[in-house]
């Protein structure tokens, strides 16, 4: 058989399997990686998630972090932290961070 190209692959079909309704810019964890849900999706609708770009998330407090860094998912805290124990990876520190800011930027995928 051979490969057939069926897309770019930023965003792939998400299905809402829960009884609420996901809103856009929540994160999923999708296998060991995540995603940032691109259009609200309705409980047992089929909607987008953002598997590749630069988004901005909230950050861990008190965490520095270098640009090109490695970061990761803190799924209970819903933030970014350079903790890969028990957390998601999430992609590279597309701008540094330094302590006190509340907010990083991230290229998943």
């Amino acid at each position: 058989m051979l490969t057939t190209y069926k897309h770019r692959g930023e965003a792939l079909d998400f299905i809402n399997s829960g009884d609420k309704v996901i809103e856009a810019g929540e994160v999923r964890v999708i296998g060991s990686r995540i995603g940032v849900i691109g259009d609200d999706i309705a409980p047992g609708a089929v909607g987008s998630i953002e598997v590749e770009g630069v988004f901005e998330f909230p950050l861990s407090t008190s965490t520095a972090i270098a640009q090109g860094d490695a970061v990761y998912w803190d799924a209970e805290n819903k933030k970014i932290t350079n903790t890969s124990s028990g957390n998601t990876a999430a992609g590279y520190a597309a701008a540094a961070a330094v302590a006190t800011d509340e907010v990083i930027t991230v290229k998943i995928g």
